[in-house]
């Protein structure tokens, strides 16, 4: 099985933005707020995006599953207070889980947190226990950096964080380090900001000790992990200087990267310098990079090409890369795919 722990709602209708729209336009006039059951989207809406869109790329490709999130841009945080974004992701959040109920054994769904600025982390526990014991969802994107770009929010291992990874550990699920969109003039979205955010979020973890404190939390950095297997021997120099443990002892029993590296190099080095049990098969399909590479004729985040065909890894690792190490790091999901196996076998 090929699973793709990284897929965002990147093509959900029209009518959510337009939704979203409404609601930043009355942020100075409540009264006018739009109700949430004003934002009429239907199955077969749902349908027509996904299946012109990430299903089609998912056949095409070979990938069976997707752990589908809402829309990372699209989770903006900085923008109102904490109930903007609490409304806001609670619509996101439900219509991933409808398209998780729409194609049940092709997209498993994750979910948005309704962080906002300043506001105490322990206000999306209400979001995050009803996304995970009623919309079945297997993951959380973690925003180390709500403010959009300014990065006004205490490192991932300050106490701040806490009742957050204290509900992870408790529901046996892992987040994935995921910024938003970058309200900063100096910080392209995605070309900067979100590369920087993977690479500061594995620096501030490796300078804090964490995971002595939570160890059965996972953190999942995307994006290949920004600058870190780059720069793998620079994060042991300074390891080393701040008194650390070796990065294998100290962050990789917690800490995994997922594919999400547009090019054959990229995955060459990142399937070289990190262990394989520490890397996750992902595209993020449909999304920051969507064009096609006039070298190779294929898209940039086809990214299964890539995995498929580095020298590093030999076919059981290949088969870890693809589908064992979810089944691992994301107990949930596994837990869905056996029962899915389950109901579909003529013997249940």
């Amino acid at each position: 099985m090929i699973i793709d722990i990284h897929g965002h709602y990147t093509t959900a209708p029209p009518a959510l933005g337009e939704w979203r729209d409404r609601q930043i336009a009355a942020l100075g006039d409540p009264a006018s707020a739009p109700s949430p059951d004003s934002l009429q989207i239907s199955d077969a809406d749902i349908a027509a995006t996904i299946e012109a869109n990430q299903l089609r790329l998912m056949d095409e490709r070979g990938i069976d599953v997707t752990v589908f999130s809402p829309r990372a841009s699209f989770m903006a945080h900085h923008i109102g207070d904490f109930q903007t974004s609490s409304t806001w992701a609670a619509i996101c959040n439900e219509l991933c889980y409808r398209v998780s109920t729409l194609y049940p054994d092709r997209f498993i769904p994750a979910a948005m947190l309704p962080q906002s600025p300043g506001v105490p982390v322990a206000t999306c526990l209400p979001e995050l226990e009803k996304t995970v014991t009623q919309y079945g969802c297997v993951a959380v994107n973690l925003n180390p950096d709500p403010s959009g770009g300014h990065w006004t929010s205490p490192p991932l291992t300050d106490p701040y964080w806490f009742d957050l990874y204290e509900a992870m550990e408790h529901y046996d699920i892992p987040a994935m380090i995921h910024v938003s969109t970058s309200c900063n003039p100096a910080f392209h979205t995605t070309g900067a900001h979100y590369l920087n955010a993977d690479t500061t979020a594995f620096m501030q973890l490796l300078q804090g000790d964490l995971f002595s404190r939570f160890p059965g939390l996972r953190l999942v950095i995307p994006h290949g992990g920004g600058a870190v297997p780059y720069h793998w021997g620079r994060f042991r120099g300074l390891a080393d200087a701040l008194g650390k443990p070796e990065l294998d002892e100290h962050l990789l029993h917690n800490v995994f990267f997922d594919t999400c590296v547009y090019h054959q190099p990229g995955i060459d080095l990142l399937t070289q310098v990190v262990p394989t049990r520490n890397i996750l098969f992902a595209s993020e399909m449909v999304g920051a990079v969507r064009g096609i590479d006039s070298r190779t004729g294929h898209h940039y985040d086809d990214t299964y090409r890539y995995v498929s065909a580095t020298p590093h890894l030999t076919p059981d690792e290949r088969a870890l890369v693809f589908e064992g190490n979810a089944r691992r790091i994301y107990p949930r999901l596994d837990a869905a795919l056996k029962a899915l196996t389950d109901k579909e076998s003529p013997s249940a």
